[in-house]
């Protein structure tokens, strides 16, 4: 059974950093991608930044030059680094994973921007 399990959320003021964490119940890289989407309070779920292993990393606009995806093979793990927060980064953050034609999905974090 796939577990995606998210940590590091949290609050952080305007223009700060925070770093969130996906450890899977095996190897990363038995997936063919990776990646984060996130939820704000009356808003649909988009996509914050996504990594086709071996093939390309893509961020939304809003986040481009602001966080970045890094993996740890040896502990399961896909981080998401973010900078320069902004209130409106505030949004439930989830892990998200693809293999082959099935979707899988964490429970969520909360991340709140405020000072």
């Amino acid at each position: 059974q796939v577990q995606l399990v998210e940590s590091g959320g949290g609050v952080v003021q305007p223009g700060g950093s925070l770093k969130l964490s996906c450890t899977t119940s095996g190897s990363i890289f038995s997936f063919n991608a990776m990646g984060w989407y996130r939820q704000a309070p009356g808003s649909q779920r988009e996509m914050v930044a996504k990594v086709h292993w071996g093939v390309n990393t893509t961020y939304a606009d809003s986040v481009k030059g602001r966080f970045t995806v890094s993996e740890d093979p040896a502990k399961n793990t896909v981080d998401l680094n973010m900078y320069i927060l902004k209130p409106e980064d505030t949004a439930v953050y989830y892990c998200y994973a693809v293999r082959r034609t099935t979707d899988y999905w964490g429970s969520g974090i909360l991340v709140t921007v405020s000072s």
